[in-house]
């Protein structure tokens, strides 16, 4: 007979998942009684401090051969916490560790997670949002810009349906100042579109004035783009999606800037930058070994200077930023590489979004289980400092795309869906960003089929065959059943809803294909969104996970007195709904 605790059933611990300081949580445990126990404790260890605290449990019943052990814990201060259990029997004693997700193992195996976090305080328009996320460049063209004061050089496709430069120029470098022309009113003229996929989120990639079309290498925070368009043209952006209950989320790019910005200026454009004058007032934002050449840049791309995120003088200036676009309309930003934002920078940004808008919106690029991430060696405190209300759910997103590639048969899906359900806060999950593809990852139709690695130019002429592409918009169908299904904020990268295919970077960033989309594929996302927008079990339900082995994963999502049941059965790809199939032709 095995000791029997699982954090997952509210009969050995409640409340599920995380705490807040203060409340209390009740445990149970039962054990053999042949164990014949004496003492049986909980020992909780802060992840910070190593300071470990002990909570007796006492025998409450003997029932069927078990002792079952009773006791509460009480956390008082927000923090990341491990825990394990003591048993004293007459002949022994011993620690009982976590075995898998849900048994246990005597003196070996892992520690049981436990965040204490602030209470929620998360915008409510968020949870379990569908979101879109837009590429501006390559989205919609509508009417002309003016391209004064637009960094050159650059050059314009004439063609929409023409692959993005990829091929190096004759210095051996990929510039990325290839641009289709897409823009602000064309995103403007497509929100009935986006209504009509029940969008209630709009994330747009950078959209202020940089050299490159991806637009990462940041000029000028406080002033959009010319090939975008105006600051009236974003105004009014935001009006139309705000008529349509619409939230715009901007990508805040905080910690890089371009080396052709206004602040580093390389080209001495500008005339006060850091690089070429000591006396700047941006100088001391830059970390340079040995002035001006060698200075650190992001991931050794000398073109992406890095900022010194602890300058008083640019978190101050930062706050200016967010406060200008909110002011104007954004309703929230997502943080480019948030684990190479320190946590007090976080913090401070969190705090001045909340100040110029109260329920403004803060989710941070975490590519892991963000709950107990260490970055640069240290732990990170997303959660337990309150200082993001979402990341971005990859670990899900690989696991979906595994399971239907048949690399999995169920379990591994299942056990990350549990432990990201346990680990994050409720309200955090709820307005975590799912993807099935993003700008940063091969598109969900071509990974689908087949992973497809080569060299750029194989990567460039890669195309699914009819048969494959018939098969990966099948498994399609499921990925985005699935994603609408599960907690968070289902998000699609514009254009996969219209079939489009690529492998990674920058074949994943061609145009979207009007007039040439999959409508059929289309129709079924709206479907889609009709769903998830018309279920409150959906958008803000508790999940389970009933069946993840065989091929076969079911959830359940319960809400009040709504409950609704999913059945993928990835090597059928077909689907059942509350145990009746489901159509995803």
């Amino acid at each position: 007979m095995r000791i029997l605790y699982d954090s997952f059933k509210s009969a050995y611990k409640a409340p599920f998942g995380t705490l807040t300081a203060g409340q209390t949580c009740t445990l149970h445990i039962d054990i053999p009684t042949s164990c014949l126990s004496q003492e049986v404790a909980v020992v909780v260890e802060c992840d910070r401090t190593d300071e470990q605290q002990r909570f007796p449990l006492t025998l409450e019943w003997q029932k069927d051969g078990y002792d079952r052990f009773a006791g509460t814990l009480t956390l008082t201060q927000p923090d990341l916490y491990f825990y394990w259990f003591f048993i004293r029997t007459q002949n022994e004693a011993f620690r009982l560790f976590r075995y898998g997700l849900h048994d246990t193992n005597i003196e070996d195996g892992a520690k049981w997670q436990l965040s204490c976090v602030p209470a929620e305080d998360a915008p409510d328009w968020a949870k379990g949002a569908v979101m879109y996320q837009i590429f501006p460049d390559r989205f919609c063209r509508e009417g002309t810009c003016d391209l004064t004061g637009k960094l050159e050089p650059y050059t314009i496709h004439e063609n929409e349906s023409e692959m993005p430069q990829w091929r190096p120029d004759e210095h051996g470098k990929v510039l990325n100042n290839d641009f289709f022309g897409g823009n602000l009113a064309g995103i403007t003229a497509k929100l009935d579109y986006l209504q009509s996929l029940g969008v209630t989120v709009l994330y747009l990639n950078p959209i202020f004035k940089a050299f490159s079309s991806h637009r990462y290498d940041t000029c000028d925070y406080l002033t959009i783009d010319p090939m975008l368009g105006t600051e009236a043209d974003f105004v009014n952006l935001c009006k139309q999606a705000q008529r349509r209950k619409i939230h715009v989320v901007l990508d805040g790019v905080f910690s890089h800037t371009g080396s052709r910005s206004v602040y580093f200026d390389k080209d001495d454009v500008f005339g006060n930058g850091a690089y070429h004058h000591p006396d700047s007032p941006y100088r001391a934002w830059y970390q340079f070994r040995h002035y001006p050449h060698d200075y650190v840049c992001w991931w050794d791309f000398e073109t992406l200077p890095c900022i010194d995120k602890t300058n008083e003088s640019y978190g101050a200036f930062i706050e200016t930023v967010v406060e200008k676009w909110l002011t104007l309309g954004a309703d929230g930003f997502r943080l480019d590489v948030a684990d190479e934002l320190p946590d007090a920078f976080i913090a401070r940004l969190r705090r001045k979004l909340r100040a110029c808008k109260k329920d403004a919106l803060l989710i941070g690029e975490v590519w892991e289980d963000a709950s107990n991430k260490i970055a640069y060696s240290v732990r990170r405190r997303y959660f337990t400092d309150g200082e993001l209300d979402g990341v971005m759910n990859y670990p899900w997103k690989n696991a979906i795309l595994a399971f239907l590639r048949g690399e999995d048969d169920g379990r591994a899906l299942g056990d990350t869906l549990e432990t990201l359900y346990e680990n994050y806060p409720k309200a955090v999950l709820d307005c975590t960003m799912l993807p099935l593809s993003t700008h940063d990852s091969a598109r969900v139709l071509t990974e689908l089929v087949a992973p497809f690695e080569g060299t750029r130019e194989q990567m460039a002429a890669h195309r699914l065959t009819e048969e494959q592409r018939a098969h990966g918009l099948r498994r399609l169908r499921l990925a985005a059943v699935l994603q609408y299904a599960l907690p968070g904020m289902p998000s699609i990268y514009y254009g996969d809803e219209a079939g489009t295919e690529g492998c990674k970077d920058p074949f994943n960033r061609t145009f979207f294909p009007w007039g040439r989309a999959d409508e059929a594929l289309t129709a079924f996302y709206r479907k889609l969104g009709a769903w998830r927008n018309g279920s409150k079990a959906l958008r803000y339900g508790t999940m389970e996970v009933l069946r993840a082995e065989g091929g076969i994963v079911t959830v359940r999502r319960t809400y009040q007195n709504e409950t609704i049941e999913i059945t993928v059965d990835a090597g059928r790809e077909t689907c059942c709904l509350n145990g009746k199939p489901m159509e995803i032709e």
